[in-house]
């Protein structure tokens, strides 16, 4: 069967696209994928506790609360989603081809929501603590209560790891930026911003290599790189920002990215490179990654898919 569209991912992105493609009568089939990356359907927001800044709900909603939420309203909508993995896709020409294990699927247009998966350090009690005082987003995170007034501890030494550790200061009594190295990657101008907020601590040539605590993160036990010795910091936060890794293997480099691996679209629209082939949410946007944003270009994606099936 060929279909209209097929979309791949679970998340905001690919359940406002869904949303959108079935009220625009196109049918679409959503493959949300089966534990993707080791992340359940609905994506990132499947393992974080509270959002207290997606518009429409004035007292937080839970992120897996949400994601059910817009799943079923796409269901509502007539979309079809399956839970598989999308593991190649053939894009060189129309209609295109997406696989999973031994079944094939054929489709005039394409909309990729893969998402991009936060970069893991793999120190103990990382597993334990994930979202529990550790987090891979401080926009997201930072101004929960649990953090605000309480030292916090940022990984990193490029630039978002310097705004990330500007925008905690907020809300933090101390912010300790651990950086493995005697210099930081960021830029000139966030460095003096950085240097200048007397509220945050570098520490240099550290590492970090526990997560302490038992229900919820007490501290981060670190290393001197040099001396080898170690030391715990008291925070009630953790947050990575240490780059993210897009999801895009399985399309085995048909479609333009740029140097970190993200899908290029054109300039204020949701197309690649391919005619019929879109892509939208955190696989192509690696500036904001907020669900809002996410959700926004999902809705574009939607948008610029109808039209060009229109024009077909």
């Amino acid at each position: 069967m060929l279909e209209n569209v097929i979309i791949i991912g679970a998340g905001p992105a690919a359940y406002t696209a869904a949303i959108y493609t079935a009220r625009a009568e196109l049918k679409p089939l959503v493959f949300e994928g089966f534990l993707a990356g080791g992340i359940p359907a609905g994506g990132q927001l499947m393992t974080t506790s509270e959002i207290e800044n997606f518009p429409g709900f004035p007292d937080g909603i839970s992120g897996p609360e949400l994601m059910m939420n817009m799943r079923q309203q796409a269901l509502n909508c007539g979309a079809r989603i399956e839970s598989k993995t999308i593991d190649r896709a053939g894009l060189s020409d129309s209609p295109f081809l997406v696989g999973c294990e031994t079944e094939e699927y054929q489709c005039r247009s394409l909309i990729i929501a893969t998402g991009a998966t936060a970069r893991r350090l793999k120190i103990a009690g990382e597993d334990r603590l994930w979202q529990k005082g550790i987090s891979a987003c401080a926009v997201c995170d930072g101004a929960l209560p649990m953090f605000r007034n309480k030292p916090l501890v940022v990984i990193g030494g490029g630039d978002s790891a310097v705004e990330e550790a500007l925008y905690l200061s907020k809300f933090a009594s101390k912010v300790h930026l651990i950086h493995r190295r005697e210099s930081l990657r960021a830029s000139k101008a966030m460095q003096k911003r950085l240097l200048e907020n007397d509220r945050i601590e570098i520490v240099w040539n550290h590492i970090p290599v526990e997560a302490v605590g038992d229900k919820f993160l007490t501290g981060v036990k670190i290393r001197d790189v040099k001396d080898h010795s170690e030391k715990i910091i008291e925070s009630s936060g953790l947050f990575y920002a240490v780059g993210h890794i897009p999801n895009t293997i399985f399309l085995n480099n048909q479609l333009e990215m740029d140097d970190l691996g993200y899908i290029v679209t054109r300039a204020g629209t949701t197309h690649t490179s391919k005619i019929g082939v879109f892509a939208c949410g955190d696989v192509q946007d690696k500036r904001y990654r907020q669900a809002i944003t996410a959700a926004g270009s999902g809705c574009m994606a939607a948008i610029d898919c109808e039209h060009f099936l229109s024009e077909e």
